[in-house]
């Protein structure tokens, strides 16, 4: 068991999500991320999902989807190079300043932006790898009493180089 990346090219139209994710839970195949967004084509959306599964599992995903009328291609890109990141907001809450000062550290360290700051807490914005992410977070709840996490699923694109995730 591993985690398998797909792109989908799907029709942009109502209800198309909803049948594939449907075909997903109906399967009792568990998603660890789906993104979904328009592409240069506005009639084509693409999304991004992440599935753990065993080598069989996945190649009967991939021929289920490719049968789906609303699917204009499937793409593995699970052993492709990519450029991938996630979107993640990390909100620090009950901040002293000494907390503040650590926050904005943290920040620089890992590259990401201070979104917003109040009177006792601090947001950050974060386009980071999965990984990175997971490190962030991490280093947060060991550094912070009070912390909440918003992240959103990977997107991915082929590289046009060797580069790789």
């Amino acid at each position: 068991m591993k985690n398998r990346w797909i792109a989908l090219y799907v029709e942009n139209e109502v209800g198309v999500l909803a049948k594939v994710s449907g075909l997903f839970s109906g399967k009792s195949y568990n998603l660890q991320s789906l993104t979904v967004g328009t592409t240069e084509d506005e009639t084509v959306s693409r999304m991004t999902i992440c599935v753990t599964s065993d080598d069989i599992t996945f190649e009967q995903i991939k021929k289920q989807l490719n049968r789906m009328v609303e699917v204009i291609k499937v793409i593995d890109l699970t052993n492709v190079p990519l450029h991938m990141k996630e979107i993640l907001f990390a909100k620090i809450l009950n901040c002293s300043p000494v907390d503040k000062v650590d926050a904005f550290q943290i920040a620089q360290v890992f590259d990401v932006q201070v979104a917003d700051i109040g009177k006792d807490s601090v947001l950050l914005e974060c386009k980071l790898t999965e990984r990175r992410n997971n490190e962030l977070i991490d280093l947060l709840k060991n550094r912070f009493k009070t912390i909440e996490v918003v992240r959103g699923g990977a997107v991915a694109i082929e590289s046009i180089s060797t580069s790789c995730r």
